[in-house]
């Protein structure tokens, strides 16, 4: 692998880290990538933030009706049931 990498390159290993260890060039080459490129950098926040909150989610699926004051306690209901269900198996 080459050390310096394309955007595309780098959110592969993005997504790739949430799943497995890197290797120590693939995490060289995608730290100097995020050192020289603000859209990567942009894109690893979001998906930091999206990896965190479908963590919670897992979790603790009530906190997803935090932000959607708006539904209806039916709403809520079956949406909740789902998340249970899915997560449980």
């Amino acid at each position: 692998m080459d050390i310096v990498l394309t955007c595309r390159e780098a959110s592969h290993l993005m997504s790739q880290a949430y799943d497995r260890k890197l290797g120590l060039l693939e995490r060289l080459g995608l730290k100097a990538h995020l050192l020289i490129c603000d859209a990567c950098r942009k894109v690893k926040h979001q998906l930091d933030l999206l990896h965190r909150f479908s963590r919670k989610v897992a979790a603790e699926p009530e906190a997803l009706l935090d932000l959607q004051p708006g539904l209806s306690a039916e709403a809520q209901a079956r949406i909740l049931k789902e998340l249970h269900r899915v997560r449980d198996g």
